[in-house]
C-alpha cells in the first residue's frame, strides 16, 4: 500500500513540520509510506496526476492552503477513485461538517495527529474504531472521540528532517518546536484551547536544533511563549551559542512583559547583534479590548522590555484590528503608541475567527461580520464600519510598501516626531489606492505617491522633502528620476565632484542640498539646522553611497 503524507505550503521556502513528525514516527512500520511538499502556487493538475498514484493521500490543512487542498482533493478523485482522502490539521480539526460533506474527502482526523494516524495506518481499511476519526459510512457521517494529547517523549528518536537532503534545507525557513501548549488563553488564537504546555525530550530536541544549525540558515521555533520558562530558555540560548554558524538566524515568539532580567542579561551581554529575531504580539494597547478576550498585557513593561533588547535583537512587533471595543481611535492610539518603537518590522494584522476559537463562537455579541471563507477575516461590526476596515487595510498596505520593506525609513521616523504616523500612512495609502492600485506598480510610483502626498499635504516641511530625497536615492542602486528632488545646478554639480576627486566618468551622481545635519539626524535623530549638499553615488550593481559636503563656497 503506497501512502503519501503532503501539504500545499505557501511559499517554496516554507517547510511543515507536522508531516515530517508524522513520517518519522511510523515510516518504519508502513515502508510505503512516503512524504512530499508542494505549494499553493503549483499546477493542480500537475499535482493531481501526482498523487493519484497513491493508494491514500494524507495532508495537512491550514487556512491558507483549504481551498486548494480541496480542488486538488477533487482532481485526485477524478484520477483515481479508488485513492482514499485523509484530512488533518487545524482547519479541519473543529466545524468540519461542510468538508466531510465533500464526496473528494473520506476521513478527517481531528486535533493532535500522532496517536490517530498511527492508529489509522495500523487498521486501515477497518478504520471505524480510530480515536479523533471523522468518516462515512453508508451516506452517514462518523466522529469519534478525540485521542488526547501524545506524549511527546514518544519523539525521543525521532529526527524530522533527518530524511531528506541536507543541501535541501539551506534556503528554507525551518520550523522547529520545543513545546505544545500555550499558558494564555487569548480568545482569538487556537494555541488558547491547549492550556497544559508540554516539552519534547531534550536530547531529540538539541540532536535536530544541531542538524538544521548545520545544514539551514534561518531556524524559527513555533512555541507560542518561547520564554515561559527561564531555564529552558537560557539552556536553548546557550546551545544556541556554542553550536550555531554566523550565517544563522533565530526566531522566537515571545511574551515581553514576562521577559527575565536575567535573559535580558544574558542577550545584551553574550548574544551577537540580529542572531536572535524575536516577534512581539502586542496586539492592542487598549486594556478594554484585551481583557475581552481574556488577554493579559502590561504595554509599559513590553515598552521598557524592548528598549532594553532592541540593539540586539532583530524586532517583529504585531498588532490585531478589529478586535471587540477597539474603535477608530484605540487603534490609531495603539499604532502611534508601537510605531513610535521604530520596529524593524511593525505587521497590521485583521481580525480572523478562526474555526475552535471563542471569538467565532461569540460573534454575534459584538455584530461581527466576517468572511465564510478563509482565512474568516473581520467584515464590519459594531465597533468598525466595512469602510473604516477598508481604510486600515489601506493603511497596512502603505506601512508594508514604504516601512516593512523599508523604502521610506528616514522619512517616517522623522514623520513620528513632528505629525500622526497613522494619519500620514492612511494618506498615503488613500493616495497610492486612487493612483496606482495594489497589485502592480514600480518603485518610480512608490515614490512618486510619497513625494506628492508630502507635497500636497505638509508643502511648507522642507525638511519632509529633503528626507524623502535621501530615502528615494538611498533605496536605489541605479540613479533615479529626479523629478520630484531639487537638484544643485549641473555646472555646480560637476565643479563639486571635480573637486572632491569623484568620478563622474565611472558613476552616475544625483546632489541637492539639505537644510539640516543629516549625520547628526542618523545618530541622534534630531534636527539641526545646517547647509550641506549631500551627493549620491550610483554603479549600478551595489546599494549607494553618499557624501556630505559644506555648502562653503557653493551658492544654492
Amino acid at each position: 500500500m503506497r501512502i503519501l503524507l503532503t501539504t500545499l505550503n505557501a511559499k517554496y521556502i516554507h517547510t511543515n513540520l507536522a508531516i515530517r513528525l508524522l513520517h518519522g514516527l511510523n515510516h518504519q512500520r508502513h515502508p510505503g509510506l512516503e512524504w512530499k511538499e508542494f505549494t499553493i502556487r503549483q499546477k493542480r493538475d500537475e499535482l493531481a496526476i501526482y498523487c493519484a498514484e497513491f493508494d491514500l493521500v494524507a495532508f495537512s490543512c491550514y487556512i491558507w492552503n483549504i481551498t486548494q487542498t480541496l480542488e486538488l482533493c477533487s482532481l485526485i478523485k477524478n484520477q483515481n477513485p479508488s485513492c482514499a482522502i485523509l484530512l488533518g490539521g487545524p482547519e479541519v480539526s473543529y466545524e468540519w461538517q461542510d468538508v466531510i460533506a465533500n464526496t473528494s474527502v473520506d476521513f478527517i482526523i481531528t486535533g493532535e495527529g500522532e496517536i490517530p494516524f498511527a492508529e489509522f495506518l495500523d487498521s486501515y481499511p477497518n478504520v471505524n474504531h480510530v480515536p479523533g476519526l471523522v468518516y462515512k459510512t453508508n451516506g452517514d457521517v462518523f466522529c469519534n472521540r478525540e485521542a488526547g494529547n501524545f506524549d511527546l517523549n514518544g519523539f525521543a528518536d525521532v529526527m524530522p528532517y533527518g530524511f531528506e537532503e541536507p543541501e535541501n534545507l539551506e534556503h528554507k525557513v525551518l520550523y522547529l518546536e520545543t513545546s505544545r501548549g500555550c499558558p494564555y488563553k487569548c480568545e482569538f488564537c487556537l494555541a488558547s484551547l491547549d492550556n497544559k504546555v508540554r516539552y519534547l525530550p531534550d536530547r531529540a530536541l538539541k540532536s535536530t536544533l544541531l542538524h538544521l544549525m548545520q545544514y539551514g540558515k534561518t531556524i524559527k521555533f513555533l512555541d507560542r511563549t518561547f520564554n515561559m520558562k527561564r531555564d529552558f530558555t537560557l539552556d536553548i540560548f546557550q546551545f544556541i551559542l556554542e553550536n550555531h554558524r554566523p550565517e544563522n538566524v533565530f526566531q522566537f515568539e515571545i511574551t515581553a512583559d514576562i521577559l527575565h532580567p536575567d535573559i535580558i542579561r544574558f542577550i545584551n551581554e553574550k548574544v551577537p547583534k540580529n542572531l536572535f529575531r524575536f516577534e512581539i504580539g502586542i496586539q492592542t494597547v487598549n486594556q478594554n479590548a484585551n481583557l475581552e478576550v481574556s488577554r493579559k498585557q502590561n504595554f509599559e513593561k513590553t515598552k521598557a522590555i524592548i528598549r532594553q533588547i532592541e540593539n540586539k535583537v532583530e524586532l517583529h512587533l504585531d498588532l490585531i484590528v478589529g478586535m471587540a471595543l477597539d474603535y477608530w481611535e484605540d487603534i490609531k492610539y495603539s499604532f502611534e503608541s508601537v510605531f513610535s518603537l521604530h520596529a524593524p518590522e511593525l505587521q497590521l494584522g485583521f481580525l480572523k475567527f478562526l474555526k475552535g476559537t471563542p471569538v467565532r463562537h461569540k460573534a454575534h455579541e459584538h455584530d461581527f461580520v466576517y468572511d465564510p471563507n478563509p482565512p474568516y477575516q473581520i467584515i464590519e461590526s459594531k465597533y468598525l464600519s466595512r469602510e473604516q476596515l477598508h481604510n486600515l487595510e489601506l493603511l497596512e498596505h502603505a506601512l508594508e510598501i514604504y516601512w516593512n520593506k523599508p523604502r521610506a525609513i528616514h522619512t517616517l521616523k522623522y514623520v513620528t516626531t513632528k505629525y500622526s504616523a497613522f494619519d500620514f500612512l492612511m494618506g498615503l495609502g488613500l493616495r497610492f489606492d486612487v493612483h496606482y492600485g495594489r497589485i502592480a506598480f514600480s518603485v518610480k510610483d512608490i515614490f512618486d505617491n510619497l513625494f506628492c502626498h508630502a507635497a500636497s499635504s505638509y508643502p511648507d516641511d522642507v525638511v519632509l522633502q529633503e528626507l524623502i530625497s535621501i530615502d528615494y536615492c538611498a533605496f536605489e542602486k541605479v540613479r533615479p528620476s529626479t523629478e520630484f528632488i531639487r537638484e544643485i545646478p549641473r555646472v555646480l554639480k560637476y565643479s563639486l565632484l571635480d573637486e572632491h576627486k569623484l568620478n563622474h566618468n565611472r558613476f552616475r551622481y544625483v546632489a541637492f542640498p539639505l537644510s539640516f545635519d543629516f549625520s547628526r539626524y542618523n545618530k541622534e535623530s534630531a534636527i539641526v539646522p545646517s547647509s550641506e549638499i549631500i551627493v549620491w553615488q550610483f554603479d549600478g550593481t551595489e546599494p549607494s553611497a553618499h557624501f556630505i559636503f559644506p555648502t562653503g563656497r557653493f551658492c544654492i
